[in-house]
């Protein structure tokens, strides 16, 4: 007997176990088109969704410009007119938007409002800068009251001095802090002038009658220290001295002294008395001769009067 043999091969068993090893590669590739065109699907998409997300803003963006022009030309239809206080253009609810040349730009807080002024100079605790369009009111820093740029004050706030153009709570070594300029300054320490000639010898202010006294020079005060400086040194010295004695004139005492001193007074009375005496007659004298010049002008005048009284009564007769 033969052996049993497989099935026959035929070329459409062939063609089976070709197809049978083809599948998974044809698999493969197709799972691999599928995953490329899905990859390409979704960029498709996220580049359309970033279109409109862009054209979205833009338009949300000009809305709101454009809302915010009309706003103000409901607001104010007219900015640049009816403006005061060296304001160029203005609004009813923002004040001041600009100002006129060499004015300076500042904002004022009202409340929970910014409003715009335009000043001559710029206030307490700011700094005024100037630009070809504008020229703006900037604020100094926060320990510095008045101040020339941000970095160079020139007043302080209570509680801080001024130094090269800062505001301290101390001064450096060898300053000291002056309460009244509120300023660091150098110590000024006390000077005196030169002592002045001795004076005369002298004892209870007298330059006579002694042997020994008391001499005195003095000196001037020329500088006045500062709160840390070398206080003042003495302004006078005294010393004893030895002079030769002087006798002193002595006044007269006693009674004839006195009766000198009683006649001398006599005398200026008798003097005196006379005087008003010659006074008083002279006195009566003028009006003497006043009174009898009254009498006699009223007789000359009263003469004239009688003739012409008389002289109608002639002629009557």
């Amino acid at each position: 007997m033969l052996p049993a043999t497989g099935p026959a091969w035929t070329p459409a068993a062939a063609a089976r176990l070709l197809s049978a090893a083809d599948s998974p590669l044809r698999k493969e590739k197709k799972n691999e088109k599928e995953k490329s065109n899905s990859q390409r699907v979704t960029m498709q998409l996220r580049l359309i969704s970033w279109f409109f997300i862009t054209l979205n803003f833009m338009e949300y963006i000009g809305s709101q410009h454009a809302s915010r022009v009309r706003r103000q030309g409901r607001m104010h239809p007219n900015v640049s007119q009816g403006c005061q206080g060296g304001c160029a253009t203005c609004s009813d609810y923002n004040g001041c938007l600009s100002c006129k040349p060499r004015l300076f730009f500042v904002l004022e807080r009202i409340g929970m409002k910014q409003i715009g002024v335009c000043l001559s100079s710029c206030p307490s605790g700011y700094y005024g800068t100037r630009y070809p369009d504008i020229n703006k009111c900037a604020k100094c820093k926060a320990d510095c009251d008045t101040c020339f740029t941000r970095n160079f004050c020139t007043k302080c706030k209570s509680g801080f001095y001024l130094y090269s153009g800062k505001c301290l709570e101390k001064c450096p070594d060898g300053l000291e802090a002056n309460n009244h300029t509120m300023e660091c300054t150098s110590i000024v320490h006390c000077e005196a002038s030169e002592w002045s000639p001795w004076s005369p010898c002298t004892k209870k202010g007298k330059t006579c009658g002694f042997k020994r006294g008391n001499e005195v020079r003095v000196r001037e005060i020329v500088q006045h220290p500062s709160a840390r400086g070398n206080p003042c040194p003495a302004t006078s010295e005294s010393r004893k001295c030895i002079v030769q004695r002087k006798r002193c004139q002595k006044e007269g005492k006693g009674k004839k002294n006195r009766e000198e001193k009683r006649k001398k007074s006599n005398k200026d009375e008798s003097k005196e008395t006379r005087q008003e005496s010659k006074g008083r007659a002279a006195r009566r004298q003028n009006r003497e001769q006043r009174e009898n010049n009254n009498k006699t002008q009223p007789k000359k005048r009263k003469a004239p009067n009688k003739e012409q009284n008389l002289a109608p009564v002639d002629t009557a007769h």
